[in-house]
């Protein structure tokens, strides 16, 4: 019985060791083996065409040009289908136009003419993300002129203005002013001083002292 009992702690130690060498081992064999061969190390070409942000100082931007005239049969044929025929969206896809003046009332209409504060991040989610399922098929001019027509819809531009990479940070939005500005590093949760209207601001005031 001795020698029973003796066999059967054993095999239970062994059972409980040999998962662990197995881990070890394989973790070992990646550490040596940094690589899967599958694939290939992009180029910094490529990389650099998925890295690409368009920021609000436009630096970003490449060469390029469109009308709202230009985009009405580029989103006739290739956003109408969620977005709908003049922007106001198909659901469940939201609308691109209207709500300008809404976003301090109890039902605030958020669009892209009510919300964004720069026609940059327009220009750039469409170069990005648009449309659906064949991102980054879009030529720049494409995009300009996508930009220039919901732009036009908003009644931001004329539809016959052009849009490019100067005159795109030319344009106004409505809510440019609509934002407050990033705190100081510098305790913001103890000195509210920085804030523009802050009694006026909505949502949690702090207990005053």
């Amino acid at each position: 019985m001795r020698r029973t009992a003796l066999s059967n702690s054993t095999i239970s130690i062994c059972d409980f060791l040999l998962p662990v060498m197995v881990l070890l081992a394989c973790s070992a064999a990646m550490a040596q083996s940094p690589t899967y061969k599958v694939g290939r190390t992009p180029t910094a070409a490529e990389l650099h065409e998925w890295d690409q942000v368009v920021g609000s100082d436009g630096k970003e931007l490449p060469p390029g040009k469109g009308s709202a005239v230009d985009g009405a049969p580029v989103f006739a044929a290739k956003c109408a289908v969620c977005h709908g025929k003049n922007g106001e969206g198909v659901w469940p896809f939201k609308g691109l136009v209207g709500g300008q003046g809404t976003l301090n009332t109890a039902t605030p209409k958020i669009t892209v003419g009510s919300y964004h504060p720069f026609a940059t991040t327009i220009w750039d989610f469409i170069n990005r993300a648009m449309p659906r399922d064949a991102e980054r098929t879009l030529k720049p001019d494409e995009v300009y002129a996508l930009t220039a027509w919901i732009l036009y819809k908003n009644n931001i531009i004329k539809e016959t203005d052009v849009l490019d990479q100067n005159s795109l940070l030319e344009v106004q939005m409505p809510n440019r002013n609509g934002f407050y500005p990033v705190p100081p590093q510098s305790a913001p949760d103890k000195d509210h001083s920085w804030l523009p209207y802050w009694n006026q601001a909505p949502g949690w005031k702090p207990a005053a002292k």
